[in-house]
């Protein structure tokens, strides 16, 4: 079976991803530093421990394996990490991708798949998000993401390396079967935070900001399934396969949901209080962020079928009731 180098395979995306890569008939190898990933999570195929920052381990695991593909997961994804320690964010993501795109093309591995963000597109307001709108970051953790769009499109043009891009927006949900979830440390996705607070893990949710210019004053998001998320991933990679041009998709539902839409979508589903306060903004936190599109549905033939609130509440209600990962 041919393999499929994922970098990130041991967090919350790239695990589920190793997960769906096995079930269409891949062996997924995970390249994971474990900084912010979980060994525990690694199920489904061997395990290279290595920082992408390590050419020279990049290179031993690429010879090892010769995959036929990359799907790039890792990185740092805070974005109030961002604007505080921009550098960190400069060197881990942009530098250790340029090492990773590299390292494929030495090894003739010419499909690449990377895992972008809606937060290129900055904060544009009653603007509907599609692939064509300017990209204008307004925080680090987007502008690096951003700049690794712009180098796989210089390395296919001096390379020929194909890849497909997608930026998605709000992952949620996990596996239904609750082998793999979400689980960071420190945690900063609402939805978990929200659970936690459920569950009694903390004492209650924050929300950041109650003043922005949306019906009830809170941030507007596009959340989609991890699940179907990883569903485009296989379908992308197929595309790759199939010798089709490299291509940018945007993946949400077109839908936004409020935090407080999402709290209230959360009390009834897990029929509990959900304990919350109110606070600042965070630098950096966008007033509303909705894609528009529908080319992945149009030319990849993807079909967001899980990305209802009300089933990512559940599917993640249900891995959080299960345990967590130990180092």
């Amino acid at each position: 079976m041919d393999k499929v180098l994922v970098t990130g395979g041991a967090g919350y995306i790239g695990s589920h991803a190793c997960k769906a890569l096995k079930a269409a008939g891949f062996i997924p190898v995970t390249y994971d530093s474990l900084v912010t990933g979980w060994e525990d999570a690694v199920k489904f195929g061997p395990f290279e421990k290595g920082d992408l920052l390590d050419r020279a381990r990049l290179d031993q695991v690429f010879n090892e394996h010769q995959p036929i593909a990359v799907m790039h997961f890792a990185a740092l994804s805070q974005v109030g990490e961002s604007m505080q320690k921009p550098g960190l964010y400069w060197q881990n993501n942009v530098e250790g991708s340029r090492n990773l795109i590299e390292a494929a093309c030495d090894a003739g591995c010419m499909n690449f798949v990377f895992s972008s963000t809606c937060a290129t597109y900055g904060d544009q307001d009653n603007v509907v998000l599609d692939e064509d709108s300017a990209q204008l970051p307004i925080n680090a953790y987007g502008g690096s993401k951003r700049a690794i769009e712009d180098m796989l499109r210089d390395f296919g043009a001096a390379t020929g390396l194909r890849h497909v891009i997608f930026r998605y927006f709000n992952v949620a949900g996990g596996d239904p079967e609750a082998e793999v979830g979400e689980f960071h440390q420190p945690e900063t996705h609402l939805i978990p935070l929200m659970l936690d607070a459920i569950a009694g893990k903390r004492d209650a949710l924050t929300v950041f900001g109650t003043d922005y210019d949306t019906p009830d004053g809170t941030c507007i998001r596009d959340y989609v399934h991890v699940c179907d998320l990883v569903d485009a991933h296989i379908l992308g990679l197929k595309w790759l396969m199939d010798g089709k041009a490299s291509r940018v998709f945007n993946l949400g539902t077109g839908t936004g949901f409020s935090v407080k839409q999402v709290i209230d979508h959360s009390r009834a589903v897990t029929n509990q209080a959900v304990p919350y306060k109110e606070g600042p903004r965070r630098p950096g936190d966008c007033t509303k962020l909705v894609s528009g599109s529908t080319r992945a549905k149009a030319e990849l033939g993807w079909a967001p079928n899980r990305s209802t609130l009300d089933q990512m509440i559940a599917d993640a209600w249900r891995w959080h009731q299960t345990g967590h990962y130990s180092k």
